[in-house]
């Protein structure tokens, strides 16, 4: 009887953390159960004296070792794309737990986060772009400028979508940044195994974040469109009454 009280408590402790650091935010990725348990877990032994800027900072370093790998199997060796791997772990967890934290010691700066989150995640996405480019070979580096255009798009697509609707998502349906890395460390290991083969996995990725771009868009667009009508009608009735 003990044991099922304490589990019980547990559970509730565990939904209250849930519910105050994702309030703000709608997720449809498909590790979304697993990330938010994760996070719910990493947020509570965070020691205090780690701030949220500073595991922004944390992030930006995980990108910059993805960026380093690159430069360094492109001279050194593709062996050295493994350490890619750890450098998007290092990425996740910084830029997944900085906001959260925040939200959890109650200490929330939502305009500050927000501007804050955008614009490294932006730099993130230039420096694997840029360390994709220095590693490939002739044409084939467009394919590090068109993941680059392609993932800003989206982080475009997510902007207007929070103006639009109120509602922040940074996913395109099952796909979020936690999905994004875990593919394109995959493809660095393969690349390890398989010379060359990340090549035609960028192609992949590029055709695929263009054809969520366009679906996306369309949504977003249908939605903009409706509320037009609606403020239109709003406003029509108002000077009719």
């Amino acid at each position: 009887m003990i044991h099922t009280h304490r589990r019980s408590h547990s559970s509730i402790k565990a939904g209250e953390v849930l519910q105050s650091i994702f309030h703000d935010r709608i997720r449809t990725n498909l590790l979304r159960k697993q990330e938010r348990k994760a996070i719910s877990f990493l947020v509570q032994r965070i020691p205090s004296w780690l701030s949220s800027n500073m595991l922004t900072a944390i992030g930006l370093f995980g990108s910059m070792v993805v960026c380093a790998s690159f430069i360094l199997a492109a001279y050194l060796g593709r062996i050295w794309l493994l350490i890619g791997v750890p450098g998007f772990m290092i990425s996740w967890f910084g830029d997944s737990l900085d906001g959260r934290v925040a939200y959890f010691r109650n200490k929330p700066r939502k305009l500050y986060g927000f501007t804050l989150d955008i614009t490294i995640d932006w730099i993130g996405i230039i420096l694997i772009g840029l360390g994709y480019i220095i590693y490939a070979d002739g044409f084939w580096k467009m394919l590090g400028y068109g993941f680059v255009v392609m993932y800003g798009w989206e982080m475009i697509i997510a902007l207007m979508r929070y103006k639009i609707t109120g509602n922040y998502s940074i996913d395109s349906g099952i796909f979020g940044p936690t999905e994004v890395r875990i593919i394109i460390s995959a493809l660095m290991v393969a690349e390890v195994l398989l010379p060359d083969s990340i090549i035609f996995s960028a192609i992949a990725i590029c055709v695929l974040l263009f054809i969520f771009n366009i679906i996306d868009t369309r949504k977003l667009l249908k939605i903009a469109d409706k509320k037009d009508i609606q403020q239109a009608d709003f406003e029509l009735h108002s000077v009719k009454a």
